[in-house]
Formats: structure tokens, sequence, C-alpha cells
């Protein structure tokens, strides 16, 4: 039964320093909820149907407020900044000035330092509902200097779960001095469930020729590499377990897949479909369309049993993946990438769309030419 867009907020907790976190929740028509926390900015649930109807959640997350503060190292849903992904050695040049910010991966920077975004306490904003859906605009500024990176910088970031089962995400920041951003959510999906064991037999495909091979330590080289005759290449339909095991270097260095792949694009200005998940029993899809150049795939290699989810169930290696739509790793040292450097008096907008459905079986198969011409919803 159709029902109309709803939003409600709750109290999740406080953090250590003090600040109030609120859990919003987002209901479209067709009964998909989704659960946004300001902690983080973070999706934190998302309730889908399986193709009879039953509604699991298919993402990964914590079932409180400490359990995120505790495990913050592992990003569950959350947007991430100031830069997503990995810099080398903590350390880029920007206008003849080197800036150094925080080392937590090894010698390298990872989304942001020891306390980015998905650390924030961000201010909350409904977007009133509509026939079309609801939404929820998050607001945060990251002042000059925070965790080593030039300028303040003021970011929103919306999100819209529409009543044809998209969530989408925009994002938009400005700056009062150069400096450089790349922004992404970092959302562990299981379409199975939450609780739904591996993520090996869902069926992936990834609209990418090629792909930005990386060192020991997962900095890309600068080489832009064909994905073909590879493990990396997902352009038509595979299960994500099929090849992970393959004694591959690239394999090898990341215990699995956590790599960036290259989307080929025409413009920037509308979303295109850059990846396409199905899980069999469920029926479950998952479609990804973004205006990102790039998007990074991750098969949840270091969960280690550890982690005690939602469902109280503990997640193990391979138990999500993620698909972080982004500009390239370590773009900041590669002017030959796509930049990320932002300056005053310019916008960084970008949108990302991920829209879900049951295939009842269906086989999805789209050639990469054919792909190029599809947007996501609007």
């Amino acid at each position: 039964m159709k029902t109309a867009p709803a939003i409600t907020r709750l109290p999740f907790g406080t953090t250590p320093d003090g600040s109030v976190v609120d859990l919003y929740t987002l209901t479209n028509s067709s009964g998909i909820a989704v659960a946004v926390m300001t902690y983080g900015a973070a999706v934190q649930q998302l309730w889908v149907p399986d193709r009879d109807g039953r509604k699991a959640n298919v993402v990964l997350g914590f079932p409180t407020l400490a359990d995120y503060v505790a495990h913050d190292g592992h990003y569950f849903g959350a947007i991430i900044g100031r830069c997503a992904n990995r810099i080398a050695h903590g350390r880029f040049l920007l206008d003849g000035v080197t800036y150094e910010v925080p080392r937590n991966d090894g010698t390298n920077s990872l989304h942001g330092g020891t306390a980015g975004f998905d650390k924030r306490v961000w201010q909350a904003a409904v977007v009133p509902p509509t026939r079309d859906g609801v939404g929820l605009k998050l607001q945060y500024t990251s002042p000059d200097g925070e965790m080593g990176y030039p300028g303040t910088l003021a970011v929103n970031v919306t999100y819209t779960l529409a009543n044809d089962d998209s969530l989408r995400i925009d994002y938009r920041a400005t700056t009062d001095a150069a400096t450089v951003v790349n922004l992404t959510n970092h959302t562990y999906w299981n379409l199975a469930g939450e609780a739904g064991g591996t993520i090996c037999d869902h069926i992936l495909t990834l609209y990418a020729d090629s792909y930005t091979p990386v060192d020991r330590t997962l900095i890309p080289s600068g080489e832009i590499a064909p994905v073909a005759g590879t493990p990396l290449d997902f352009t038509t339909p595979t299960r994500i377990g099929a090849r992970i095991r393959e004694a591959f270097p690239q394999l090898a260095i990341a215990h699995g897949y956590d790599h960036n792949v290259v989307l080929e694009r025409v413009d920037t200005l509308s979303p295109i479909l850059a990846a396409r998940v199905r899980e069999p029993t469920s029926e479950r899809e998952l479609e990804v369309f973004t205006t990102e150049p790039g998007i990074q795939f991750y098969s949840g290699n270091f969960f280690d049993g550890t982690l005690r989810g939602t469902s109280g169930r503990t997640y193990r290696q391979n138990d999500g993946f993620a698909l972080e739509t982004q500009h390239f790793p370590d773009s900041p040292n590669h002017p030959e990438f796509p930049s990320t450097v932002l300056r005053p008096g310019d916008v960084f907008e970008s949108s990302t769309v991920y829209r879900l459905s049951c295939t009842l079986g269906r086989e999805a198969q789209v050639s990469t030419s054919d792909q190029r011409r599809q947007v996501g919803p609007r």
C-alpha cells in the first residue's frame, strides 16, 4: 500500500565531547526507509523488500552511537572528507606550498585523516516531503587548517529518498582559500541483508574499461591500465567471489578488491551508470549512478569477526562491499588525474544515485557503450 513520504527524528546518543546526535528516518511512498545520523552524516540502516516483499536492512552498521565512536576506523555509511581515499606520505603540494596531513594508514593519509568528516557532528535540516519523496540536508564547516588542509570549507550534503526507490546524495562545497576536496559516501552493502553472510555470490557489473593500479601501500602508480584479462574486469556480470582468490598481484596487495576503476564520461553534469549489483536469492538489485570520474570497489577484506553489527551478528571477511564514487586516490599528487583542487569563487558539486529494485530473476546485461547514455533519476 502506498503511503505519503515522511521523515522522523529520534535522539541517537551523545558523543564523548557532549555533542547530541540525532537519527533521522526517511520513508518513501513504497515503504523503503533509510536512517541517517548526524554523526558523520552516515547512513545507519536502509530497509528494502526482496522479491517476496520481505524487508531487510541492506547496509552494514552499528546499533549504538558508542559503537561508531569506538570503531571509528571502519567508516560505516559515513560521508568522507576533506579528501577521500589515500594521500601518499600524508603530503601534497598546492600552489607551491607543501601541506602535511595525518598519516593514519601506514605512511599514508586515509579518508581525511585521524578526525575526518566521518567523526564530525553535522547540522541537519529537513527538506519538506513532496509527492516525489523526502530529503535531509546536512551541513558542516571545516575550519582552515583542520587535519592540515588549507581554507575554510563549507560543505552541504543532501540525502533524497525518492518514490522511484532511489537514494540520491548531492554534495556541494565552497572555500575561502585554495584547497583539495574529494567527497564520497562509505556505505557497505549486502543485498542479502546486513546479516546475510558473504557477498561473494553477488553479481557485479562495473561499467569501466580501466583502473588505476596501486603499489604495496595502495597508492596509484599514475598508470591507467585496462581491466581486460584481469580479475578486475567486471564489464560483464560476474560473481564478486569468482576470481577474488586468483594469483593476481593487485589482489594480493589489497587482500581482495580495493581498487579505483575509471569511468568513461562525456560530461560531468549528469549521473551515468557506474555499477550494477544483483543478489540472486533475494533478487534485490542496486544500480549506482554518479557524476564522479571514478568508483572505488572494496570487498570488505579486513572484517575479522570482531565487529558486531545492527543485527547482533559479527562481520567477517567479505560480508559487505563498498562502491565509493570519487575522484581518483592520491589525486593531489597526480596532475595527470582529474583535479581535486577547489578555489575561492568556484563550487564543488557532485551527485550519486543509488537505485534499488527487485529484479525477479532478470540478469541485467548492459554494454559499456549503452550505459554511457543512461542517467540516474533527477
